[in-house]
């Protein structure tokens, strides 16, 4: 079972709250709700790795991606304005540890359905 720690303040911010969940997913390999959040059009760049575009490949990634399940994951912060957003953390997997930041632009400011993400991932340990 994934060790989930939140540091960042969640309350009375919707948009927080559902990046929470969806780093939560990632997290824990929840490949479904991953996929339901984002737009058919998404574009994801990893920086530095890959760089996917359209819901096709995204779902192929992430159903890949699902097997590799975090001992530990910490949200330092989330940051939102408008459809604009950005988490930090850090993930513990297979004996190593990784910082990344993902930063996501939503179809609008209203939205939970991701149209952009960015993510930077450092190996730190």
């Amino acid at each position: 079972m994934t060790k989930i720690t939140i540091n960042a303040d969640c309350n009375n911010s919707p948009k927080k709250a559902f990046l929470k969940d969806f780093n939560v997913a990632f997290a824990t390999g929840d490949a479904d709700f991953i996929i339901d959040h984002v737009s058919d059009d998404i574009h994801w760049v990893m920086y530095g790795d890959k760089e996917l575009k359209g819901k096709k490949d995204f779902a192929r990634e992430i159903n890949i991606m699902k097997d590799y399940v975090a001992d530990e994951m910490t949200v330092h912060s989330i940051v939102t304005h408008g459809a604009e957003a950005a988490l930090n953390g850090e993930i513990k997997m297979g004996g190593k540890t990784y910082a990344f930041c993902d930063v996501y632009r939503f179809s609008s400011a209203g939205s939970t359905t991701i149209k952009e993400l960015k993510s930077y991932i450092v190996t730190t340990s």
